[in-house]
């Protein structure tokens, strides 16, 4: 068995040089809800020196809330801004001398677009059009609107908590978030193996991203779960 560990990063976060080493795949913020190209470029870099798997990481249009506000967009204008982004990293990360490897929307893009076809489809546009592979929850419109158009890696989260329908709690929801790596490597497993998880999320601006991540990393491999890109 094994698994995929990505990370958001290029966001500012002060943890990026440290999460770089025990992460296997980078989402990379595109400027939009955060980031600029002065950091997107050198996280590119980053992810080149340590061989970790570069992804484009596009946003709603609001740093001020982080891109976590759902945002009323048209299906043109969330592809053309979503394009906008992808485009904007692919031609940085030709510079840093790499290509994108996937694509992961962010915050409130990537809630809206598990669940609701009019964000879903603008999103797998995009992919298609890049041709890189998708990353969302299993069982979500992403999932159902990326066959045959884009190949479709299911996600699960190591610091978050889910709902009965399989989405996310929100952030502002009480217990939202899993503090316990015992608690987490129990949830992992349980995605890999029930849900047919693909990679696992690990929140670069968490306080305790480092020894989070470092934790949950060493007891994956304790229960023989290899760490590898997907």
């Amino acid at each position: 068995m094994e698994i995929d560990l990505n990370c958001d990063l290029g966001e500012g976060c002060a943890l990026d040089d440290e999460l770089m080493l025990l992460i296997t795949s980078a989402n990379i913020a595109c400027g939009f809800h955060a980031g600029d190209p002065a950091i997107a470029f050198r996280t590119l870099q980053l992810t080149a020196r340590h061989g970790v798997r570069a992804g484009a990481h596009p946003g709603f249009p609001d740093r001020e809330h982080f891109g976590r506000r759902e945002l009323a967009q048209s299906e043109q204008q969330v592809l053309e801004e979503t394009v906008y982004q992808i485009g904007a990293l692919a031609g940085l990360a030709e510079g840093a001398g790499i290509s994108l490897y996937h694509l992961k929307p962010h915050g409130a893009l990537y809630n809206l677009a598990c669940r609701d076809d009019h964000y879903a489809r603008p999103i797998v546009e995009a992919a298609a059009l890049f041709q890189l592979p998708l990353l969302g929850l299993p069982g979500s419109r992403l999932q159902s609107l990326s066959a045959g158009r884009c190949r479709f890696v299911a996600e699960g989260f190591a610091d978050r908590r889910y709902r009965a329908d399989g989405s996310l709690a929100p952030r502002s929801a009480p217990g939202a978030f899993v503090e316990s790596t015992e608690e987490s490597v129990q949830q992992v497993d349980k995605l890999i193996r029930e849900h047919g998880v693909q990679t696992i999320c690990v929140h670069g601006d968490n306080p305790r991203a480092v020894e989070f991540a470092r934790e949950l990393r060493k007891a994956l491999t304790d229960r023989g779960i290899a760490i590898r890109p997907f």
